[in-house]
């Protein structure tokens, strides 16, 4: 990613076309070491494209990848959904013990000093 990354500083600095040892030059200013081998790929990946396009190309690729929350989301609404339905007053009542139990655990636990004072 760093040689990504040094790439598009190199080409938003004007650099059309950066080579390796432009990317060294980035990379080594910062302390990085580089990897020849690793950054051979990159340049041989990139070079003659439109970064512009090639970013383009990348959203479209990210977009359609999953990334969990709407199945985390699904999934205990789902789950509390039969908690709910089965014995409602029961899980208030117990809903009512937890939050009382937290708010009594809390004050204990700053004794009387606040993150700020």
């Amino acid at each position: 990613m760093r040689y990504v990354a040094a790439y598009l500083l190199a080409t938003l600095g004007g650099n059309s076309n950066p080579s390796a040892s432009d990317i060294k030059d980035i990379l080594s200013s910062v302390g990085i070491d580089v990897d020849s081998e690793r950054l051979d790929i990159v340049i041989k990946e990139l070079s003659g494209k439109d970064i512009n396009e090639v970013i383009a190309a990348g959203k479209t690729k990210l977009a359609s990848v999953p990334t969990g929350g709407a199945v985390m989301a699904g999934a205990s609404a789902g789950g509390a959904a039969p908690a709910a339905g089965g014995g409602g007053e029961a899980a208030a009542e117990e809903k009512k013990e937890e939050k009382k139990e937290e708010e009594e655990e809390e004050s204990d636990d700053d004794m009387g000093f606040g993150l700020f004072d």
